[in-house]
């Protein structure tokens, strides 16, 4: 586990208001995600208890001394709500909300059916309710449509609730007598955050717990963005099964990353991706869980795999100051130690900068010339157990090049493991840069463990390489992120572009527009496509050929038609008049053989040259449009070797899903090949990203397949399009 250097993160952002910001984007969803005043739910000065018992054998009975013992420390007064019983563990007992002597903050409803009790609330004024039945959502459809009712009275009433089918983890027992910035934690099931909560027996302090249930109104968002405004919390921790609303949550990272908050998530189960048509390649490329792990990527949220690796990535992102260098220094009393773990750190993607030679004739000063100290670093094991092992410590964490030590130590080995374990938590309380600590017993009762390095502040302490390696490559990624973030909603577009009032009269309800078609529609967008014409006779395709210039392409046209290349239906390198005219012919009567309706055949410039790539945009059932960068050509169906992201983006985001690629080494040009247009191939993902924006549920698919993007400078021409409308 993790105990480290206690620095809040930075001063919370003013965000602006809505109407400061323009309120909607240029399809009309919300740019600013209003944040609910939840301190009165969490600090209430007056708590309802409607269903509250004192009855012994009552599940209620239990539940109300528990709500009792948190609001006496909270502060809270706590008045019981029962039809029929005058008091309840002898405070006098109301028969409804409406009776309570003072107004309600919170009403907590330990009733088998709440939605009775919502308009109650809303005639009270209460602004705040929990309620923990279940037999909702989560038991199938009927269950849903009762969640439906239920979201729905709460909505008209006013009131904001969290659950149904949460739990008592909102009130649990928070340690107060730790310092530092806390981790908040949101959960959907409450026994996962169980792990996390016993963090603060290893002094990590924990400031709240959102068990947010079914959320049939108090969402994940809700939370995140209000958890990352508040000053004391270093780090949000979020287990989540299933999100409620894409743009919600996105907006509520956003937020959290300009207040430079991390999140670390645990995402499990997979979102339905919606309907996609076959024929699209975009659509195979990406599925829900691709989307959501793109989207956490895009606006700074970590996303890890186990609890385990929950626990100590927040704590270590809560608690640690910002790095003063990149490098990682792996230090050990076993050179096989350092070496194994130098390789999970550099296959992790850690960078373990060699040390200069004037470093390493230091440290030769306290370790044997024989040992490999360029770093990893190898003391031998005896310099540990005399002064000469602080001296390491002190001139490793000297070294300008090194912002993380990381000392694995695979067991206990007294007394050389003791005074280590000593050397490095004084070695880490007088340094601002990260000592971190992997205690590989797997007893974990040592002295050395349990009170020298988790009594520390300042070290972070871990019990599995993997955990250790995931925090700091997360603690790295995040303050790199943090340092060039910009909210992507500050500069999305507001009002649609010439592009869209010309885009707009191309579309077809319901169909899927033909090759000619689709391109038009490229082209209101300045998308660059290869020079041709729409002929219907094969003299007019002797006629097109000359301008378009041989040798030519030419393709079957039609709405419906897809894989035209799998029904023989595109001639490549015509380079004669009587070519084109068979051509024509042989398209035609394929055409005709097949059952498939044209519009006409395209006669097509011939681009032999360049690097295939695909862009697509393609729909997701949370996030709404998304937007899809890969290789290209029959390289997709191979290889699926794509990037996604969810619009709005910049252009930033849009290189960095290059960086993504496997393949991206072919745009940097291989085996002598000349690098090609980077630039171009950006600023079409850009105008792909527009149009999604723009074009929004009417434009349900796109698939830009290949785009040819040529040399430097020369551009990028989509050779063939599809598109599907609404």
């Amino acid at each position: 586990m993790v105990a480290c250097g206690e620095e809040p993160h930075a001063a919370v952002v003013s965000l602006p208001t809505a109407s400061a910001r323009g309120g909607l984007d240029v399809s009309g969803r919300p740019l600013h995600l209003p944040v609910p005043d939840l301190d009165r739910f969490f600090r209430p000065r007056s708590v309802a208890v409607v269903g509250a018992s004192d009855a012994e054998g009552r599940p209620n009975t239990g539940i109300t001394r528990q709500l009792l013992a948190w609001a006496d420390r909270v502060g809270a007064r706590l008045h019981p709500v029962h039809p029929t019983r005058p008091a309840v563990f002898g405070r006098d007992c109301f028969p409804s909300v409406a009776d309570v002597p003072e107004p309600v903050d919170l009403a907590v409803l330990l009733v088998a059916d709440p939605l009775p009790v919502i308009e109650e609330l809303g005639e009270a004024k209460v602004p705040f309710a929990v309620a923990f039945a279940s037999g909702f959502a989560e038991t199938g459809e009927a269950g849903a449509a009762a969640q439906s009712r239920l979201a729905a009275a709460v909505e008209r009433s006013g009131v904001r609730l969290l659950g149904p089918n949460t739990n008592l983890n909102a009130f649990e027992r928070f340690r107060e007598d730790l310092d530092g910035p806390a981790i908040a934690l949101i959960t959907q099931s409450g026994h996962q955050g169980r792990p996390l909560h016993a963090l603060q027996e290893l002094g990590i302090r924990l400031s709240h717990w959102a068990p947010t249930g079914n959320e049939a109104d108090l969402e994940t968002a809700d939370f995140l963005a209000y958890f990352a405004q508040l000053p004391e919390v270093g780090a949000i921790a979020c287990y989540v099964e299933g999100l409620r609303d894409g743009r919600s949550f996105l907006l509520a990272a956003d937020r959290a990353a300009r207040a430079k908050v991390p999140v670390v998530a645990v995402k499990v189960g997979r979102t339905e991706a919606g309907a996609r048509t076959a024929a699209s390649h975009t659509g195979k490329l990406t599925g829900a869980d691709d989307v959501v792990d793109a989207a956490m990527r895009q606006f700074g949220v970590v996303r890890v795999d186990g609890l385990d690796e929950l626990q100590d990535t927040a704590a270590l992102l809560a608690r640690a100051r910002p790095p003063r260098a990149e490098g990682v220094a792996v230090y050990s009393i076993s050179g096989g130690t350092g070496a194994h773990f130098a390789d999970l750190a550099t296959a992790a993607g850690l960078t373990l900068p060699a040390l200069s030679q004037e470093k390493r004739a230091e440290l030769h000063t306290w370790i044997p010339e024989y040992l490999n100290v360029a770093n990893p670093i190898d003391n031998g094991g005896h310099p540990v157990g005399d002064w000469r092992g602080r001296k390491i410590i002190d001139a490793i964490l000297a070294d300008p090049s090194v912002g993380v030590l990381i000392c694995p130590i695979t067991g206990p080995f007294p007394p050389m493991s003791d005074r280590l374990a000593q050397d490095l938590a004084d070695a880490a309380e007088a340094t601002d840069k990260l000592v971190c600590v992997v205690w590989g017993s797997p007893v974990g009762t040592e002295d050395a463990y349990r009170t020298t390095l988790l009594g520390s502040s300042r070290l972070a302490t871990f019990r599995t390489a993997r955990n250790c390696v995931t925090a700091v490559k997360a603690y790295l990624d995040h303050h790199r992120f943090t340092a060039r973030y910009r909210s992507p909603f500050e500069d999305a577009p507001r009002t649609p572009s010439p592009s869209f009032r010309k885009a707009r009269g191309l579309l077809r309800p319901g169909q899927q527009l033909s090759e000619h078609a689709a391109k038009q529609l490229l082209r209101a967008y300045g998308i660059r496509v290869p020079r041709e014409q729409l002929v219907t006779s094969a003299a007019a395709a002797v006629r097109a050929a000359g301008p378009v210039g041989y040798p030519v392409v030419m393709k079957a046209s039609g709405p419906r038609l897809a894989h035209k290349t799998e029904l023989g239906l595109v001639k490549v390198g015509l380079t004669s008049a009587s070519q084109v005219r068979d051509a024509y012919r042989e398209l035609t009567d394929i055409a005709r053989y097949e059952s498939v309706d044209l519009d006409g055949v395209l006669v097509c410039q011939m681009i032999d040259r360049g690097v295939e790539m695909m862009v697509g945009v393609t729909h997701d059932a949370l996030f709404g449009p998304t937007v899809t960068v890969g290789l290209g050509g029959v390289l997709v169906e191979v290889l699926h070797d794509a990037a996604v992201r969810v619009p709005p983006f910049g252009e930033q985001e849009a290189r960095d899903m290059l960086g993504e690629l496997r393949g991206r080494a072919l745009l940097e040009g291989v085996r002598g090949g000349p690098p090609v247009d980077v630039d171009a191939l950006v600023e079409v993902v850009l105008r792909v990203q527009r149009m999604a924006l723009e074009l929004g549920d009417d434009l349900t698919e796109l698939d830009i397949n290949p785009l040819v993007v040529l040399g430097r400078g020369q551009g990028a021409v989509a050779l063939d399009a599809l598109a599907v409308c609404r």
